[in-house]
């Protein structure tokens, strides 16, 4: 199993280690974040993986990554199991340039955390240095509203146009995205169905442009999320502009917006 997140950082490790500054304080070694972001997260596919069924494989597997001398199991008595669901890097904190702690964003037995990676590196080698520390999450942010004088008849004028958007975009119906986007959106290609067009917020603006925000009721195929299918809500940021008195979508994004209820 391939943790989430791993592929990037070793692809930029080579790059990492040549671009090393010509002069002045840039030019002393620093910690190189990129390559112990890489393999904290290799190592955490071992440390975050066991099962006292295969105990007696983990010291191997540990030991790819472990400076000499530390617990070859790394603190764990070799009872229970525990599954890695995904893993990412958070942040580094270099506390020289061959000594840092990586801090990850991980998912394993369906608990949300963080955990601290201690390693070293020098000259391209690197090592574990000692035990991991598990953190609680990141706070959850408290989000303020957002205030905005809405254009109700804005709202009113696209209902209609943006539905039948939406329609052709979840079926990547090309002739109809052709008339209501410019330049023409790609869609989702039949992995969800419209269902309705919930809400559209207009805020008061430009009479040719807008940016506005739309809430879709999908319809999910049986199979996927649910067994039987069923719906999901999503909110999309679209830039629209009229041409010809016409609105069209010019571009489609993620939202910001705060969800409502």
């Amino acid at each position: 199993m391939l943790v989430n997140g791993i592929r990037a950082p070793f692809e930029r490790f080579t790059s990492e280690r040549s671009n090393t500054p010509a002069s002045g304080d840039a030019a002393k070694p620093r910690f190189p974040e990129t390559a112990a972001s890489a393999f904290a997260l290799s190592f955490a596919q071992v440390y975050l993986n066991y099962d006292q069924t295969t105990a007696q494989d983990r010291p191997r597997q540990l030991a790819q990554f472990i400076a000499g001398g530390i617990d070859p199991q790394l603190g764990w008595d070799g009872t229970g199991k525990s599954v890695l669901q995904s893993a990412y890097v958070a942040s580094v904190r270099a506390n020289d340039d061959a000594h840092g702690v990586v801090t990850l964003l991980a998912r394993a037995n369906g608990r949300f955390f963080q955990l601290a990676v201690p390693v070293y590196a020098k000259d391209g080698a690197m090592a574990i240095t000692g035990r991991p520390a598990t953190l609680p999450p990141p706070p959850t942010a408290s989000v303020p509203p957002v205030a905005q004088e809405r254009d109700s008849g804005l709202e009113t004028e696209l209902q209609q146009p943006l539905t039948d958007f939406f329609k052709a975009y979840a079926a990547s119906d090309a002739g109809s995205l052709q008339r209501y986007s410019d330049p023409p959106a790609t869609g989702l290609g039949n992995t969800v169905t419209f269902g309705q067009l919930k809400d559209i917020v207009a805020p008061r603006g430009d009479v040719g442009s807008r940016t506005v925000t739309a809430t879709v009721v999908w319809q999910i195929p049986a199979g996927q999320a649910k067994p039987a299918g069923g719906t999901l809500e999503q909110t999309y940021q679209l830039t629209m502009v009229k041409k010809g008195g016409y609105w069209f979508v010019r571009d489609i994004q993620g939202s910001t917006l705060p969800a409502g209820s």
